[in-house]
């Protein structure tokens, strides 16, 4: 009985320093345990290679809030992209389309005297104001990002997008605006000049969203032959359009890959990393980043998949991929490939299979003795529609 006793005696300290082992006093107030397993909430810092002399910022040129008809206010859209290692974002949020915003207005009607009920309305699709009515401010959500966007050290770039039928018509974001209440017109391409003559740059949103080919609107064509679209989205959430690719090539406009995003990332890609815009600028300012997308420096990133002029690709992929000599004998070369990056590789040597090349891992290839470099086809990287860069490396 008495080794019964402290056994359990035994037990019961053990059970006592293991409870007072997983948790810790606040620093306050000591009547607050917290769990040692705690953790606070950290950025996902992704490593991008520089390229060219230039620096690689990662962009979400495409996102939506409770303003229009996402699910999230601006404070909370300018931290999430913080906390997924963005070091750019847009608040594009609908000119003509936004239902949060509605209900809003219904709700608060019944408070306002008849005097003033003009001064909340807004539109909804593309139905112009009536005289008296008065539109709610645009601009407002932009104000209230930008704020917490100097809070994070996260670069702002003030947009809106003009939202018309996506089937007959498409959808375009104004970047780099100075009033999005100047912006609206009846007609679309009229906006689209509204936002131009403020000094926005034009991007084609989603070319395919609710279609069942690529092919141009009636009033993209007018868009496009007017040399008013400056950028297009090669991805946009989780959908790819290969074709737009050659489009953007042939067009001499910048790629994109943007979120879009409604609710959450974590809800809208999960297990992936954030599409992204890749944007190679001398500096994270408004002039260098707007002189990047002029340019054309930009890889579509999303879903381990990057788009962009065949160079530019290989520019990138050299410059985030070492190779260095292991190992020579009289018949081969045993050589390392070495990813230094966030982004991961599906890579294939002449005659061989396809090989994962994960991000900061490194792969053993061998080579003939007379070798001085490795030719690889990186085959997640997509220059026209049907076709991948192949690299020369040396070592």
């Amino acid at each position: 009985m008495k080794k019964i006793g402290l056994i359990a005696a035994l037990l019961l300290a053990s059970a006592g320093a293991l409870n007072a082992q997983s948790h810790y006093q606040d620093s306050k107030n000591p009547e607050i345990l917290r769990h040692n397993e705690r953790r606070e909430r950290f950025r996902k810092e992704i490593i991008m290679p520089q390229v060219n002399g230039y620096n690689v910022y990662k962009a979400d040129l495409h996102t939506h809030t409770i303003h229009s008809d996402a699910d999230v206010i601006p404070s909370f859209r300018v931290y999430e992209a913080w906390y997924d290692g963005l070091d750019i974002i847009a608040i594009t949020d609908h000119i003509e389309y936004r239902s949060f915003e509605e209900k809003l207005v219904k709700y608060l009607d019944k408070y306002v005297d008849d005097e003033h009920k003009g001064a909340i309305n807004h539109r909804i699709d593309d139905c112009p104001l009536k005289e008296g009515e008065v539109m709610v401010d645009l601009n407002y959500v932009c104000k209230e990002s930008a704020k917490y966007a100097e809070r994070c050290g996260l670069l702002f770039i003030k947009g809106a997008e003009i939202t018309r039928p996506g089937k007959t018509i498409g959808h375009f974001n104004a970047l780099f605006t100075t009033d999005n209440n100047l912006i609206y017109d009846p007609d679309p391409v009229q906006a689209v000049k509204n936002a131009k003559a403020q000094g926005a740059l034009i991007m084609h949103n989603h070319p395919g969203w609710k279609r069942t080919d690529i092919n141009y609107t009636p009033t993209e064509v007018v868009l496009y032959n007017k040399g008013l679209v400056d950028g297009v989205e090669v991805m946009n959430t989780d959908d790819f359009y290969p074709g737009i690719i050659d489009r953007a090539l042939e067009k001499k406009i910048f790629m994109a890959a943007n979120t879009d995003v409604h609710q959450t990332t974590p809800l809208e890609h999960y297990g992936f990393d954030r599409p992204m815009t890749l944007i190679l600028a001398k500096e994270r300012t408004l002039e260098a980043v707007r002189e990047a997308l002029e340019s054309c420096r930009t890889i579509a990133y999303g879903y381990n998949t990057l788009c962009g002029e065949e160079q530019l690709l290989k520019d990138f992929f050299v410059a985030g991929v070492k190779t260095s000599v292991m190992h020579r004998t009289s018949s081969s070369v045993s050589v390392s490939l070495t990813n230094m990056t966030s982004v991961p590789y599906t890579v294939r040597m002449k005659d061989s299979n396809p090989m994962k090349l994960d991000p900061f891992t490194t792969l053993w290839l061998k080579v003939p003795a007379d070798a001085t470099s490795i030719e690889i086809e990186v085959l997640n990287m997509f220059c026209s529609r049907d076709c991948h860069p192949v690299v020369q490396l040396a070592f």
